[in-house]
């Protein structure tokens, strides 16, 4: 006796719903796969014209100078000497102190939303978490200016008469300054950092969860030995994002971090950023070389930006790779 076998659909039906050769393109598959690669195309263009456009327009400055303007300490439009090292050294130890302060923060509230906090708390602090990436960083300059100044002034003359002056806290306390400023960027990229971390641990799998209470973890080991691995990756990515943020903020920095083109280890020494430099200076350039000196250094931030980007993206491949291994030797 024959064994009944499954209906199957017919050869035209597949043919007209389109499942039968659907690995076939049609010229509606062409035109999108065309229409996509050509907005990729352009943006890797559009990076290529950028570059070349600072290149050339830095071209006097590099040639007047060479590679020792990455590491000149003088800025003198008078004298017509110039070098980048005070200002690449502000913009990376802002972003530093700014992610220093911002990660443990943002990382340890995205687990209290995602993770600790009720319904009727998470919704309210979540939408004012995002509301605050959206407010201009020119406003948040001001209130930088006018409420965060002043309160660190007065805590660094406290600090001054408890532990007198060392080196981390040598220099004027008038509250402008790395401190400040590192503050503020911290103040800034919080909300992405905060943000995109709840989201990572959201989309983390509840059998993740799950399984490590099931083997009678309690909620804290389930969060540090079940969640938080099983984000890394993302987590990371959230914290390059903030990074690059940081780096490239302009006018909040240059409000509050005193503009002084100098090098020195206090936290209370004014100091100055690519960004706030090229902001603060580009409407007084009134010479060629000049303006020349401010291109190479928006060509050098642009250099770091896109190392700190291959940095990271190496290492969430790293990341991802352990993991990958992890998961196949444990199976």
């Amino acid at each position: 006796m024959m064994q009944a076998t499954p209906a199957q659909p017919s050869r035209r039906l597949l043919e007209a719903t389109g499942l039968l050769g659907a690995g076939a393109e049609n010229g509606g598959d062409r035109a999108f796969r065309l229409v996509v690669t050509a907005l990729a195309v352009g943006l890797i263009v559009l990076l290529v014209l950028l570059a070349d456009s600072l290149v050339s327009a830095a071209a006097p400055s590099m040639s007047r100078f060479g590679l020792p303007f990455l590491w000149g300490l003088e800025w003198d439009p008078v004298a017509q000497r110039f070098g980048a090292l005070p200002a690449i050294y502000g913009t990376l130890a802002t972003s530093a102190l700014a992610l220093l302060v911002a990660g443990p923060v943002g990382i340890g509230a995205a687990i209290f939303l995602a993770e600790l906090a009720p319904a009727w708390l998470e919704r309210p602090m979540s939408f004012l978490i995002e509301l605050l990436a959206a407010v201009p960083s020119v406003v948040v300059g001001l209130w930088g200016l006018f409420v965060l100044v002043p309160a660190l002034r007065g805590v660094e003359i406290g600090l001054r008469g408890v532990l007198g002056a060392p080196p981390l806290l040598s220099g004027p306390p008038i509250g402008l300054g790395l401190l400040a400023a590192g503050l503020l960027l911290a103040v800034m990229i919080l909300p992405i950092l905060t943000a995109i971390t709840r989201d990572v641990l959201r989309a983390v799998p509840v059998a993740q969860r799950e399984a490590m209470l099931a083997l009678g973890a309690t909620r804290w080991e389930m969060i540090t030995r079940a969640v938080l691995p099983f984000g890394r990756t993302g987590i990371l990515g959230g914290v390059i994002l903030a990074l690059g943020r940081a780096l490239g903020e302009t006018m909040a920095v240059t409000m509050v971090a005193g503009n002084r083109y100098d090098i020195t280890p206090s936290l209370y020494a004014p100091l100055t950023s690519i960004a706030s430099l090229i902001a603060g200076q580009f409407a007084e350039a009134d010479s060629g070389l000049y303006v020349s000196a401010l291109l190479e250094v928006g060509l050098v931030l642009m250099v770091i930006t896109l190392i700190v980007n291959i940095l990271a993206r190496l290492l969430v491949w790293k990341v991802s790779a352990g993991e990958r291994v992890g998961v196949s030797g444990g199976g």
